[in-house]
């Protein structure tokens, strides 16, 4: 029964393989055969509108009042002129229909090859469930989740500790965490956002005990990345009966532990604001000319052991790398247990260059690697970072650095689960598979 499964499914992905061939193959041969030789103007004309736009942004971004106006206007006008210009041509149906088939071989060819990977994430461990669990509970987090799935209730009828956050005064979370193991706690877990769950995933991990990771933040990217259901972050509490354990990487600024990322440069900057919170755009737009010209922040240098990258406006660190082959994969990272930061710097001064990030990854102003530490430095003696969402102004040089299979993180047996890992679209590769 299970070698006919196989089978079946290998047979499922050859076809999915021919597909995708068939796909982008209709793609161009509607082009030729419609267009003619004004498939490559069309072509063309389409690559020139993404990068008039893509370099109108840009001048919309380091640009105040009339300069801004005229450069967004721009940035909508290109696309929609080549529009126009297709449908004078009566190619406009040739062209959509193109890119339709395309789009569906691209995704179904990556789908199909995306089949032999593994579903990714660290090994499970069945461990004996915590006989003193204590849990940290924000009621003002994602808008009142802690509430809304009624997470204290459910987490106190399992026997849990719960304290709730008093949202009138700041606490000090990483000094209660303290103080619970000092009583006995054998288990500790938050249920906020990811700056919290950070605080408390340090001093789970400096006492060597598992952590609980319980989404009623905003985003939980995290909690995304454990597999977690971020959708019902009351169905986490099942860790607490019926858990599994996963030893993951821990980022630490310093000696403050990051599970997500930490930023510098131009966004760190804008979320220093304080009218950051009350208005994002406009405090966006407003701040990001300066930061983006080199006219106001410090300069950053950034080090490793192989590489130097130097005055980057943005640069991000990651607790484990960013998936980065597709648009699609961003904000997601296909492990937790690589032993690596991410590392990822942004150094665009032109027009031209923001033009070029269209390229992606291969951009020269796109800047990525892996490394076991990373040295931030700046020619002012402090730097602000935006750590997990949190705002912090911080002394230089900054130094980021990774603990691999530092955290214990619990998890239900049962959940959602982490998508399996998408293959980076190989044509050759696709073929063979068409054709065995």
């Amino acid at each position: 029964m299970h070698r006919g499964s196989g089978g079946r499914g290998r047979l499922a992905q050859r076809w999915s393989a021919r597909l995708a061939l068939v796909a982008v193959l209709a793609a161009v041969v509607i082009l030729l055969v419609f267009a003619g030789i004004k498939s490559l103007a069309l072509l063309g004309a389409g690559l020139a509108a993404l990068a008039i736009a893509a370099a109108s942004l840009w001048w919309a971004l380091t640009q105040h009042g009339i300069g801004r106006l005229l450069a967004f206007t721009l940035a909508a006008v290109a696309p929609l002129a080549v529009l126009a210009l297709y449908a004078w041509a009566e190619l406009l149906w040739v062209v959509l229909v193109s890119l339709a088939l395309w789009a569906v071989g691209v995704t179904v060819g990556g789908a199909a090859l995306s089949r032999d990977i593994e579903q990714t994430g660290p090994p499970e461990m069945r461990t004996a469930p915590p006989k003193h669990p204590f849990l940290i509970m924000n009621a003002l987090s994602g808008g009142g989740k802690v509430g809304k799935f009624h997470l204290r209730e459910k987490a106190v009828a399992l026997d849990a500790d719960v304290l709730l956050l008093d949202t009138a005064h700041r606490q000090d979370v990483v000094a209660l965490a303290d103080k619970a193991v000092e009583d006995g706690a054998d288990l500790l877990g938050v249920a906020g956002g990811d700056g919290t769950q950070a605080l408390v995933a340090g001093v789970a991990a400096r006492h060597g005990i598992p952590f609980m990771v319980i989404p009623a933040g905003t985003r939980n990217h995290f909690a995304l990345d454990l597999g977690l259901d971020r959708d019902d972050p009351s169905t986490c509490l099942d860790a607490l009966t019926d858990g599994v354990e996963l030893r993951v990487d821990l980022g630490f600024i310093g000696e403050r532990a990051f599970v997500n990322n930490a930023s510098f440069g131009t966004y760190a900057s804008v979320v220093q604001s304080p009218a950051y919170r009350d208005d994002k755009v406009r405090t966006i737009l407003q701040t990001l000319p300066d930061l983006l010209t080199h006219r106001r922040g410090p300069r950053l240098a950034v080090r490793t052991t192989d590489m130097a990258i130097d005055g980057p406006q943005a640069v991000l660190i990651s607790n484990n790398p960013y998936r980065m082959g597709d648009l699609a994969g961003l904000g997601r990272r296909e492990v937790l247990d690589s032993g690596a930061l991410g590392v990822l710097g942004v150094n665009v001064d032109n027009a031209a260059q923001a033009a070029e990030l269209l390229a992606g990854r291969h951009a020269p102003g796109l800047t990525t690697l892996t490394a076991q530490e990373v040295v931030i430095d700046a020619d002012e003696p402090e730097i602000e970072a935006g750590v997990d969402g949190e705002a912090l102004t911080l002394p230089t040089p900054v130094r980021c650095t990774i603990r691999p299979r530092a955290l214990r993180v619990r998890v239900p047996r049962h959940r959602p689960g982490v998508p399996r890992t998408r293959a980076p679209m190989n044509w050759r590769r696709l073929g063979k598979l068409a054709l065995s």
